[in-house]
């Protein structure tokens, strides 16, 4: 190695050793132009660093790596992150979380862009078996895999980093409750790859807390989050949470247009109908962009919407077929036609609404007749006590979780500095009382 590479080793072993991680991320930020020089030393340096102890150097060492214009061996690089985001230690990686959701997104990128083939044990040959073998392997990466004769097949690669990601995901967050960047390449892959339950215990939370990454955290990630989210739980059929998804990503504060609020619109529209018979009316506090700009951009949905209220199943059937260039082009033609199923179950789905319990009426087998009733709901038996209970926990809950987050405001610098310029341009401009 190079003098200026084992001055670099020697440094992360000190630091590492002496714990001062906020001088090592400083190391590694300055240090990138040297490991990109020395490409060809960076294997040898690795192997003079341990991943658990020196964990800050590792992740430096690949990210310039994987940073370079082109991977001349990427099945090596794709082993030695695998390993690095298994064995990391977590406390150290949470001083360089831009760094360390870089080589995510990185990893994520050359996944989806690249198209190699991959080795499978033999005998999963067969599509069901092969989906339902790499499903369970992405939910538990330390499942053990037996390696009988080995044979070449196609494998996706976006599956192959479904259960690295998660560890990354685990080892990033401070609780379950924080969104990470890495969520929505997690999400990215599992829509590509089509596996779509490994992402459910991301998604099945409610996000309380977003990890800032060192000021790297875009919004973009925060949409896509969302975005991809609301794809993932169309495909599960799990439409209600689809469609909250969709719309935390269209009402997201935002002074411009984004593509990614235009698609989930045009998802929000579809899914409201499917679900609801209707379109769902956003929040108050959406942003007024979405008037203004991203529903003119929607009009062929506007119009569907529209012509699915007249319940007239042949009126939609030929605004389908008008408009089926635009929905085949924005990939929602299947959610389309779902639309289309959903008008002809509107009628039955009226009916069986008295055996659900959302209407209270008794039908007369003899003439046809419909008797409406009260609602016999006592509100007195354990179930329906327990269940209240629930609700005023979360109510609790929710009322803590907001005095935290108005305490944590009212002490931030730039708020408070906020505050005290517009009281001094209130003062300012009042008149005086001696003039």
């Amino acid at each position: 190695m190079a003098s200026a590479l084992e001055q670099f080793v020697n440094s992360v072993r000190q630091l590492s050793a002496q714990g001062q991680m906020t001088q090592l991320c400083e190391l590694i930020n300055k240090s990138g132009e040297l490991l990109a020089k020395n490409l060809s030393h960076l294997d040898t340096v690795l192997g003079a660093l341990d991943v658990q102890e020196h964990s800050l150097g590792v992740l430096a060492v690949l990210f310039v790596k994987f940073s370079m214009p082109s991977v001349p061996d990427f099945e090596t690089l794709f082993s030695q992150v695998q390993l690095f985001i298994s064995t990391c230690n977590g406390e150290h990686i949470r001083y360089a979380t831009d760094t360390f959701a870089g080589l995510c997104h990185q990893l994520t990128n050359a996944l989806v862009e690249r198209k190699q083939e991959g080795e499978l044990p033999e005998g999963l040959g067969d599509r069901p078996l092969l989906r339902r073998e790499l499903s369970a392997r992405a939910q538990d990466p330390a499942r053990g895999c037996p390696r009988p004769q080995l044979r070449r097949c196609r494998l996706p690669q976006p599956l192959r980093g479904i259960g690295v990601l998660r560890q990354a995901i685990d080892k990033m967050q401070m609780n379950t409750n924080q969104l990470t960047s890495v969520h929505a390449d997690l999400c990215q892959l599992c829509l590509l790859a089509k596996c779509f339950k490994p992402a459910l215990p991301y998604l099945d939370v409610d996000m309380m807390d977003i990890c800032k990454e060192n000021g790297a955290y875009d919004a973009r990630h925060f949409l896509c989050y969302y975005y991809y989210g609301g794809m993932l739980y169309t495909g599960l059929k799990d439409f209600e949470r689809a469609l909250y998804f969709y719309e935390q990503a269209i009402a997201t504060p935002a002074m411009a247009v984004s593509h990614i609020m235009l698609e989930s619109y045009k998802k929000y529209i579809l899914v409201s109908l499917i679900l609801l018979g209707k379109v769902q009316q956003l929040p108050k506090y959406t942003s007024q962009i979405v008037g203004r700009f991203i529903k003119p951009l929607s009009n062929a949905y506007h119009e569907l919407a529209q012509v699915y209220s007249t319940n007239n199943p042949s009126e939609l059937r030929n605004l389908v077929t008008k408009h089926s260039e635009t929905f085949t082009r924005d990939n929602n033609m299947g959610l389309v036609k779902q639309c289309l199923s959903s008008l002809y179950k509107k009628n039955i789905q009226r009916l069986t609404k008295i055996e659900d319990g959302e209407i209270f009426a008794s039908i007369n087998q003899k003439d046809g007749m419909v008797s409406f009733h009260d609602n016999p709901e006592k509100y007195n038996n354990p179930a329906m006590l327990h269940s209240i209970d629930q609700e005023m926990l979360k109510c609790i809950e929710l009322d803590e979780r907001l005095k935290a987050m108005d305490q944590e405001i009212t002490v931030n610098p730039q708020f408070v500095q906020k505050s005290m310029g517009s009281q001094e341009d209130d003062s300012g401009n009042k008149p005086s009382s001696y003039s």
